[in-house]
């Protein structure tokens, strides 16, 4: 415990630690140990936000998508797969819902889908920052060249989410199809914080394939890179995927991911994320505990949140009201000393 609680100040002072040490954090994820992490992470929280968490609408606007990911209910070659896709005017009535309940970022999250191309998407990130000048606009949409990356940044978007998936070329090889590059990951993420995006990268725990090197592979990347936003969920299954009969990854060790994350970057906005949620009834208070401070519930019509499965089970149990979402959220959040921020809650900001 000793060795395990010194090794948390010198990540909490120098950002980052060997791969040795990383790899020795990871391999003790008891329940004491958890707490401390826990403890010292919701205390630099505290310290740098307040007791304010930031909440994201969520608008998964597409489930077409032209990759083919392993791990993914909505890869390309799941015929299974219910497909739709928003209008601009959907979209544009999910953020008008969620605005005038204080949402003020929208992530707008889709598969690869070639329809929505940049011109499209440059239009609708217009249409959104001139009808909610006061908001964040958050884009997760996948592998882009860098031209189209600053169209993007150009129209008005503020901030971009790609996982990097694994920091270990051999890793991601396992859990892509050839077609998809370690590399071209790595260059896509570059160019964003070249840009000038608030950039987000993230992986998930328990991926087919991943051990614990692999994992103190990732928090040495991430140290290394210093983004913006990390998001960090367990790995659940597909039914209609290659991966149907793995295991699902551990909640306790994605909590402690998260822990570890704010001792090492006490700026960092970090979400307890939809998939921890599924996993745990309490996932994202749980999550808020371990040092997340950004819930992102889901404002998409709820005729089509089903049809967005990226794994089985998504917890799809947000009301379908953003008043009532708000409202419930609040609840919550109040249940654990916390209250909901309205406000973009941009990198390195306080939150009150």
């Amino acid at each position: 415990m000793k060795q395990f609680s010194i090794l948390l100040d010198e990540l909490q002072r120098d950002g980052r630690l060997s791969r040795e040490a990383w790899l020795y954090l990871l391999q003790r994820t008891g329940k004491e140990l958890r707490q401390i992490a826990a403890q010292k992470a919701e205390a630099l929280t505290i310290e740098h936000f307040g007791n304010g968490v930031f909440v994201r609408g969520i608008v998964e606007f597409s489930n077409y998508c032209s990759n083919d990911c392993l791990y993914c209910g909505i890869r390309c070659s799941n015929k299974k797969a219910e497909r739709y896709r928003l209008d601009e005017k959907e979209i544009i009535e999910c953020c008008r819902a969620g605005f005038e309940y204080g949402f003020r970022t929208f992530v707008l999250q889709s598969g690869e889908d070639r329809f929505w191309n940049t011109g499209k998407l440059c239009k609708l990130v217009e249409k959104i920052k001139k009808d909610f000048p006061e908001c964040a606009v958050t884009l997760s949409v996948g592998e882009l060249s860098k031209s189209d990356f600053r169209s993007l940044f150009e129209a008005g978007a503020d901030r971009y989410l790609l996982r990097h998936e694994s920091a270990d070329p051999e890793h991601f090889a396992m859990i892509h199809p050839p077609r998809q590059s370690w590399s071209k990951r790595m260059e896509c993420l570059a160019d964003l914080k070249d840009i000038g995006f608030q950039t987000g990268c993230g992986f998930m725990v328990g991926t087919p394939g991943q051990t614990l090197e692999h994992l103190a592979a990732d928090m040495e990347f991430i140290s290394g890179f210093q983004p913006h936003m990390v998001g960090i969920g367990p790995f659940i299954p597909h039914c209609d995927t290659p991966f149907a009969d793995r295991q699902t990854g551990s909640a306790e060790l994605t909590l402690l991911l998260l822990s570890l994350c704010r001792i090492m970057d006490p700026q960092l906005l970090l979400p307890a994320t939809t998939a921890l949620g599924t996993l745990m009834p309490e996932g994202r208070e749980l999550g808020v505990l371990a040092g997340a401070n950004v819930v992102m519930p889901n404002i998409s019509p709820m005729e089509v949140r089903s049809k967005y499965s990226l794994y089985n089970n998504k917890n799809i149990a947000d009301p379908g009201c953003a008043g009532v979402l708000k409202s419930e959220l609040q609840k919550k959040l109040s249940s654990i000393g916390r209250k909901i921020v309205i406000g973009r809650g941009d990198h390195g900001g306080r939150s009150c």
